[in-house]
């Protein structure tokens, strides 16, 4: 598959999300109380890729729409997601979020909650300056969205009371967690651009399959990135025994000794630190992490080739680059 020139979109991305940043910034500056708007605005000014927000723009723009139509529903997923992470990293006890404290570890755990749910408040405040005749529609895709978000969040906390979960119970439950809000983003944008229901219906599937791509990615990441650029602890997923990608698909490609070593993952509820490094040699060793990359890159391919609807040239060629952009990042 020819893949677009690495710096023909660059400009615009960054451009775009320059522009997303500078609305985040403003959206909770002159609100009050400042003991909610403050640690509101400490969590998204946290300078993060911008991938969902950017996905409501390209999606309108496929579609014939203009980017000026959609900036408040590119804000309002992007508090949105940020809603699902302060309260994701509470569930979790995690400490570190794009290189930061997380906010319930800068604050305290009473703060967070609040503030995820005033961000997510704001959130409809902002969809609905974009909303005119398809308000019902956009409305719809926003909460069905938040409804599938929550209930694969519920879905992963199950997992951790699971000693044997399927691979396909886990691509279940990151379509949900991860790839519903990708979904949501490209639907809300095409709709509001003036999409076609074909036309909507293909950007959905676009987001769907991009949303499980990077979320396998992530799992990958999580034992190999460089921790200072992936903003997290290095095989994090290991040390909290989670059930990812890469651990499911070695428990079933293992046998005997190997089975047993990561079934002591599980069985003790994650591992010590240093164990991480051999833990990544025995991934090595099963091929799982090359099964990991075949898969994200053929998630990957479904949704581009969901995009032969879209009639601009470039548009696609826009949305093809902006995926395998997703699909080679390194955080």
């Amino acid at each position: 598959m020819n893949r677009p020139g690495k710096n023909k979109f660059s400009s615009l991305y960054e451009r775009e999300r320059k522009k997303i940043d500078m609305r985040l910034e403003n959206i909770l500056k002159k609100r009050s109380p400042k003991s909610l708007y403050d640690p509101g605005a400490y969590i998204i000014n946290s300078k993060g890729k911008r991938i969902r927000p950017l996905l409501v723009l390209l999606s309108a723009k496929a579609v014939g729409g203009k980017f000026n139509d959609v900036y408040n529903a590119a804000v309002a997923v992007e508090l949105l997601h940020n809603f699902t992470l302060v309260h994701d990293d509470i569930m979790d006890n995690a400490d570190k979020r794009r290189g930061r404290l997380t906010l319930h570890k800068k604050y305290n755990n009473n703060t967070a909650i609040l503030v995820g749910d005033s961000l997510l408040s704001v959130a409809y405040e902002y969809l609905l300056k974009d909303c005119d005749s398809n308000a019902k529609y956009v409305i719809s895709s926003f909460t069905r969205g938040l409804v599938e978000v929550c209930e694969g969040q519920s879905l992963d906390t199950d997992f951790e009371q699971r000693k044997n979960v399927s691979l396909n119970e886990y691509i279940i439950m990151i379509k949900k967690k991860t790839a519903a809000l990708a979904k949501t983003c490209c639907e809300i944008g095409a709709s509001i651009g003036g999409g076609s229901r074909e036309e909507i219906k293909a950007l959905a599937s676009y987001g769907t399959n991009l949303g499980i791509a990077f979320q396998i990615q992530d799992d990958l990441l999580d034992i190999t990135a460089d921790e200072e650029k992936f903003g997290k602890k290095i095989g994090g997923d290991l040390i909290e025994g989670k059930k990812t990608y890469l651990l499911i698909k070695a428990l079933e490609k293992a046998k005997s000794d190997d089975r047993k070593i990561l079934s002591e993952v599980i069985d003790n509820k994650g591992i010590k630190p240093q164990n991480v490094k051999s833990y990544k040699l025995l991934f090595e060793q099963l091929g799982v992490i090359e099964s990991a990359k075949k898969a994200i890159d053929s998630y990957t391919r479904k949704a581009i080739k969901s995009l032969s609807l879209i009639k601009k040239k470039e548009d696609k060629e826009l949305l093809t680059w902006f995926a395998y952009i997703l699909l080679n990042r390194n955080r």
